[in-house]
């Protein structure tokens, strides 16, 4: 039976869990570290993603170096569940909001709807919350802000993987 994670593959995918390079050419850095071609690294990144290796390949946004100094979790209860779609896309296409969740509420939770918010400062953020209530016409919201960071880190899955052919 043919195995059907390569050693190739390891390679590719450790590098695709760190950061991806930031040059025009992605793609171009990985396969040359790696010792193969950029079309043979986006062809593998496309056959991952049709095997469903991954769910989603995206960008974080390290808010910091972005030159926003303040974040804030904005949570909204929408009870109307058949609501929850079309707000969510809403209050994620602000350009403030880097990422929108859908999770369960509970009796003492009552909120359904999470975006991560940015701006310079935690008085920007919660105006810009405000906003987007008026927006929306969603009214029960609020602003949650960290107090201390513990990880900022991705998973890391094929760093300890051998990565030699073996018969």
């Amino acid at each position: 039976m043919k195995k059907e994670i390569t050693s190739h593959d390891v390679k590719i995918m450790a590098e695709l869990q760190r950061s991806i390079p930031m040059t025009k050419n992605p793609f171009a850095a990985i396969a040359e570290k790696i010792g193969m071609t950029e079309d043979e690294v986006i062809a593998k990144t496309k056959e991952y993603g049709q095997k469903q290796y991954y769910r989603r390949f995206g960008a974080t946004l390290r808010h910091q170096k972005a030159g926003f100094t303040a974040n804030g979790m904005g949570v909204w209860s929408v009870p109307d569940e058949s609501k929850r779609q079309e707000l969510g896309e809403l209050l994620a296409n602000r350009p403030e909001v880097s990422h929108a969740y859908e999770r369960p509420s509970f009796d003492d939770w009552q909120f359904h709807l999470f975006t991560m918010i940015h701006g310079e400062s935690e008085d920007e953020v919660v105006e810009i919350a405000k906003r987007m209530s008026e927006e929306s016409g969603v009214k029960e919201y609020d602003v949650l802000f960290s107090t201390r960071e513990f990880k900022k880190s991705s998973m890391q899955y094929f760093d300890m993987w051998p990565q030699e052919e073996t018969a």
